[in-house]
């Protein structure tokens, strides 16, 4: 009889799984884990350029590199995500990071105060120019089909435009009462936890986001796979996702290159308080943790149109 403890793992092979446990851990959301491997690249470029060590990264190093980023124009959010990207790579090989030092923090502080932090928003649109704009796509071909569908879809879900790309048949549920939309994984969600849309009807056919979609779903003729795929020059449906980049593109289309397919989220925001929504019910479809995020989303802008001096009564 083998003795149970030869089943054990031996503490060699539990360091292999602690340490890829450690490194998903650290990994993030694959659209910041593709951006981080682009400013890494071009911090090493930087470091080699100057003969310095960009693992580990001395105070000095860093300071410089952000330094050279402020002096070329890149904004403050470029910066710091190049800090986090330099604090990831640090924390994975198990070494100290400048970016904790606290004389670099004040650069970073400095740099902040002299070149301001406020981020260029996705424009938010109002619901009678996007009425208008759902109304006049073909919904006869099969491009006008699937293009009105994320439209409608990614508005009323207030879905982020990675979250879109990423939806499969299996993850729809229809009823009488509307749509639920499972979501497997978002952007504040990474561990996988149980998240859903609810997308309800709308008394306007021609604006409904539920009947749109399962028109959409009827030509697809399958029940599983990608929601939203390419079309060939001749019109015929492929099976290849549509990329997050590919959605912009579509939303653009119609709404114009101002716009992107992330006003389709912020836009969800702003009407949705107009109309009178709390918070609460707001963060229920946008799955943001926090009132802050909705008041940083809410595209209330028009100084005129938007402004308690309305209500003074004088």
């Amino acid at each position: 009889m083998v003795p149970a403890a030869s089943y054990l793992p031996s503490l060699a092979e539990l360091a292999e799984h602690t340490a890829r446990y450690v490194e998903a851990g650290l990994a993030g959301a694959a659209n910041t884990a593709k951006a981080y491997a682009g400013d890494l690249k071009r911090f090493g470029t930087w470091c080699a350029e100057h003969g310095l060590e960009p693992l580990p990264a001395s105070v000095d190093t860093l300071a410089g590199f952000v330094t050279h980023l402020a002096e070329t124009g890149k904004k403050v959010a470029t910066i710091q995500r190049h800090c986090a990207a330099v604090s990831k790579a640090h924390a994975l090989h198990g070494v100290d990071s400048p970016t904790d030092d606290k004389k670099f923090k004040i650069l970073l502080e400095g740099i902040a105060r002299l070149k301001g932090v406020r981020q260029k928003q996705a424009l938010a649109f109002t619901l009678a120019a996007f009425k208008r704009i759902v109304k006049s796509i073909n919904a006869q071909t099969l491009a006008g089909k699937r293009d009105k569908v994320i439209l409608l879809l990614g508005f009323s879900g207030a879905f982020r435009r990675s979250e879109l790309a990423a939806l499969n048949l299996e993850d729809l549920s229809f009823s009488e009462e509307g749509l639920l939309v499972d979501l497997k994984k978002s952007k504040t969600n990474q561990l996988g936890e149980h998240e859903e849309k609810a997308i309800f009807y709308s008394p306007e056919l021609p604006l409904c986001p539920i009947r749109s979609l399962q028109a959409w779903t009827k030509v697809l003729g399958r029940t599983h796979g990608p929601l939203f795929v390419s079309l060939r020059k001749n019109s015929q449906l492929t099976e290849r996702r549509l990329t997050d980049k590919h959605l912009n593109l579509i939303v653009q289309r119609y709404l114009g290159s101002s716009f992107s397919a992330h006003s389709l989220r912020a836009s969800f925001v702003t009407i949705a308080k107009l109309a009178g929504a709390d918070d609460s019910e707001v963060m229920n479809q946008t799955k943001h943790k926090t009132s802050e995020m909705i008041r940083r989303y809410t595209r209330l802008d028009n100084v005129r149109q938007h402004n308690a001096a309305q209500k003074l009564g004088l």
